[in-house]
């Protein structure tokens, strides 16, 4: 393709790509809620997020590939289908073992999101590649943050089980819309799937800045995941607040989204590795104000929470947009698989993010979850310092 995409497909693309996204999180503000109403530990809804985001990792490593052999159309159009499916048997799930079955199938198809953007590359052109792909990882990331703020709210006011009912609603009208709208993309690759799933290992092994983007994120991942997967816990213990209270919390998240546009542009204009490292350090930089807060009184620390929402949220957006545009120059052909390293590493670090901070919560508290964030940013800064 030698044309940028038009400003409307942009945008349905991005709404695809939030909505995908989204559920991954729908659970995180709601898990204090989900608990009480099956009378389960703490810890049992703590697996959610991790069955989700290990779902999610497999089906980035699994069918993401694909992309560069069928078409993106009907890949998206029936992950939609069975995501929809998935939400819908959360919201009717009997106890908390269908709920961790459904967690992990929504993870494997929410990988929908992660078919759109390589999409949304190749239709752009090479000069405005990093632009396109930043306006539809915005929709992504707001998808992200903004789904806290969805469950959190409709839950409080209707009920868990509404959430995921409306969300299956929302992904099979706007993923399917989305299918139909795309425009046919050419396949770049007639390699067989075991053959694509092969040469995943030989894109590794053949690319130092591939390596180094993938591990730099999933240490970001960690810290990402570990603040929201117990940021509501954290809220309803400790500050008494409830389901839609913790969601709001997105919407501070969210401000660090409009970044993804910017970022694009300004990997354009200069550098990836540039614009990654000060994503890195902005990421690093607010998880130790957090921890300087802890001492605060309640309302303090409630305003730096959400201020460091903005930032490191802020931080991680930028890194990753400028990492993808990064790794897309690499090699023409391979834009699905190597995003589907980069996602795979991603979520990975994700679900052990998560796995890490539930532990840690368990016995360190609030400080505990704090002190992960801090180590896991510092990684990948120690990674991108010197590139």
């Amino acid at each position: 393709m030698t044309h940028t995409p038009s400003p409307s497909l942009v945008t349905l693309l991005a709404a695809g790509a939030g909505l995908g996204a989204s559920t991954l999180y729908l659970s995180q503000p709601l898990l204090n809620t989900i608990a009480l109403d099956m009378h389960v530990a703490s810890t049992d809804v703590g697996l959610l997020p991790t069955l989700t985001q290990l779902g999610y990792a497999s089906g980035i490593f699994f069918l993401i590939p694909l992309g560069d052999r069928w078409d993106r159309r009907l890949l998206i159009g029936g992950k939609a289908i069975g995501l929809a499916l998935a939400l819908l048997a959360t919201a009717v799930a009997p106890g908390i073992h269908a709920l961790w079955l459904t967690a992990l199938v929504t993870g494997l198809l929410a990988t929908l999101a992660q078919d759109i953007v390589p999409a949304a590359a190749m239709l752009a052109a090479d000069s405005e590649r990093g632009h396109v792909v930043g306006r539809v990882m915005t929709g992504l990331f707001v998808g992200i943050l903004l789904s806290r703020v969805f469950s959190g709210l409709l839950g409080q006011a209707l009920g868990w089980r509404a959430a995921f009912g409306v969300a299956s609603t929302l992904v099979l009208v706007v993923g399917v819309v989305c299918a139909r709208g795309l425009p046919h993309i050419p396949v770049h690759s007639k390699l067989t799937y075991g053959a694509l799933l092969a040469s995943l290992w030989g894109l590794w092994l053949r690319y130092t800045d591939l390596r180094k983007a993938v591990l730099a994120q999933a240490a970001l991942s960690v810290a990402f995941s570990a603040f929201w997967s117990t940021l509501a816990i954290y809220l309803g213990q400790h500050h008494h607040l409830g389901s839609a209270a913790a969601g709001a919390f997105g919407l501070a998240g969210a401000a660090g989204a409009l970044a993804a546009p910017w970022a694009g542009k300004w990997a354009d204009r200069r550098t990836p590795h540039y614009v990654v490292r000060w994503g890195v350090l902005i990421s690093t930089g607010s998880f130790v104000a957090l921890l300087l807060a802890a001492g605060l009184p309640t309302g303090g620390q409630l305003v730096v929470i959400a201020a460091v929402a903005v930032l490191f949220d802020f931080g991680t957006q930028i890194a990753l947009v400028a990492h993808q545009t990064s790794i897309y120059k690499l090699e023409t052909a391979a834009r699905s698989r190597l995003n589907a390293l980069l996602v795979t590493g991603m979520f990975l670090g994700m679900a052990l993010g998560s796995a890490l901070a539930s532990q840690l919560y368990a016995v360190w508290g609030w400080v505990g979850v704090v002190a992960l964030c801090i180590a896991a940013t510092a990684t990948a800064l120690g990674l991108r310092w010197k590139d």
